[in-house]
């Protein structure tokens, strides 16, 4: 039977294969390379023949006096992402299903996708086009509006903002990608049905719309929780200086700085190990606590 039904579902089959493979090759292979968070890794010795020294870097991580500082920083950047970053794709998702001259959408579609396929040394080197205190944009026109320079990248208080803004603009129409694939599948006869109803377009979207992609939603925000302390090495690595390194440096340019750069990958892989059992342990509840009011969750 179960050769029977391999043949018979085989080309569906062939092509989720690629798929499998990736995931295997890239994803669960290199898995047994977070053992070393367990041993005092030296290159020279190898994976099998280093030290095992149990949870002795997972105790320095947690009693160094700056982890405090960084999980805070770290957490309120993923705060801010999940707040203001994670809507706004549905939010633009919702404008540009409103649309009804094609023409128009596909041109702001183009416009508000561009901008995920730059790198972010073009994006932080935009912001600093802008932002800068000698000839930035933003500064020239607060000059000649009569206020004051506001020194913008080295401030602690404009950190966490700049660095929200500048991937609300690089990933928000990315991001509608999904959230409009979600939306083309709602059923017209719907919204026919509650036009003849007397609903306007506000009721549509409240009584339709949203419980159409309410699922979607859920799922994408559990998954996102599952990166909550990835909150992406470059960027925040390129925006970095020294004044403002108190609300900046995160676990990511923590690894970079101390693991990475000093050789010391045992240290650097318990980190990133910490972080991946927060995000679990995230995605775990928020998939429970979907289940709870009916929805269905990811498993």
């Amino acid at each position: 039977m179960l050769i029977a039904r391999l043949m018979r579902n085989r080309w569906l089959y062939l092509m989720v294969l690629p798929g499998l493979l990736y995931f295997l090759i890239f994803k669960y292979w290199p898995m047994y390379g977070i053992f070393i968070a367990f041993k005092d890794y030296q290159p020279y010795l190898g994976f099998w023949d280093s030290p095992f020294v149990g949870f002795k870097h997972f105790d320095r991580l947690f009693s160094d006096p700056n982890f405090i500082v960084l999980f805070r920083n770290t957490f309120i950047l993923a705060l801010y992402n999940i707040l203001f970053f994670f809507p706004l794709p549905i939010l633009v998702a919702l404008m540009l299903n409103e649309l009804r001259h094609e023409l128009s959408k596909r041109i702001v579609q183009t416009l508000v996708y561009i901008p995920h396929f730059m790198s972010w040394v073009v994006v932080v080197g935009i912001a600093y086009m802008f932002l800068t205190t000698e000839g930035g944009f933003i500064n020239v026109l607060l000059e000649k509006l009569g206020g004051e320079k506001v020194t913008f990248l080295v401030s602690n208080e404009w950190f966490r903002t700049i660095i929200t803004t500048e991937v609300m603009w690089k990933e928000t129409g990315w991001g509608t990608i999904i959230f409009l694939a979600a939306l083309s599948g709602v059923d017209p006869q719907l919204y026919e049905a509650a036009r003849m109803d007397g609903a306007n377009r506000l009721r549509q979207l409240w009584h339709i719309t949203l419980p159409a992609i309410r699922s979607t939603i859920i799922i994408l925000l559990i998954l996102r929780l599952g990166h909550f302390l990835d909150t992406g090495f470059e960027q925040i690595f390129l925006m970095l200086n020294a004044m403002n390194r108190e609300v900046g440096e995160v676990f990511d340019t923590y690894v970079y700085a101390v693991g990475i750069s000093q050789g010391q990958y045992s240290f650097s892989t318990a980190v990133g190990l910490f972080k991946s059992i927060v995000g679990l342990i995230l995605v775990v509840l928020a998939n429970r606590l979907a289940k709870k009011f009916g929805e269905e969750g990811i498993y």
